[in-house]
């Protein structure tokens, strides 16, 4: 029997109650990416409404966007981009600072990493409250580049992380969604 995909990743998705605090459902991909299958699965996701399309760049997320992004960029024959958190690029770079629920943050991408333009893909695992990844497309618009998607394995619409990456002028792509935190 043929499972959907949504099907698959639910199966492969690990969900750790009361992490990182009492009341959160952490959602663990760690199980997926353990998967052949179902990594296989999702990454193909990721990839088939891009198959055929000049896509220049895939722009990830640290950490668990570096592995999803790797794929896909390699799947569509495109380079691929670290956002990295602060401190750790060697070379000229540009940084933004983005809330998170206990303070502020930052991340940085390497100055010559997308050429004003350049058609990129933003890749994360999960998307939550969106601040994050909308940190991250600003950070990729401010050098030009033309996100013309955001992909994620999980949204958990709940907490209206899309709507804010959409108000960007951004298209979301998920793979599943999560009720609830």
């Amino acid at each position: 029997m043929n499972s959907s995909i949504s099907d698959i990743l639910r199966d492969a998705i690990r969900t750790i109650p009361d992490y990182p605090k009492p009341g959160i459902l952490f959602r663990d991909i760690t199980t997926l990416l353990g998967n052949a299958r179902a990594f296989r699965r999702a990454i193909d996701e990721l990839v088939q409404p891009f198959a055929g399309s000049k896509v220049d760049q895939i722009a990830g997320i640290e950490a668990r966007g570096f592995i999803l992004g790797g794929a896909v960029a390699h799947q569509l024959s495109a380079g691929f981009v670290p956002i990295r958190k602060k401190g750790k690029l060697p070379h000229a770079k540009v940084s933004i600072a983005y809330s998170l629920e206990y303070g502020v943050d930052e991340m940085e991408v390497h100055k010559d990493a997308i050429s004003p333009g350049q058609s990129v893909i933003l890749i994360d695992d999960l998307i939550a409250t969106g601040g994050t990844a909308v940190a991250a497309a600003k950070l990729l618009q401010g050098l030009g580049a033309n996100v013309v998607a955001a992909c994620f394995v999980i949204d958990l619409p709940d907490l209206g992380g899309r709507a804010k990456l959409e108000a960007l002028g951004v298209p979301v792509r998920t793979l599943i969604a999560f009720e609830g935190h």
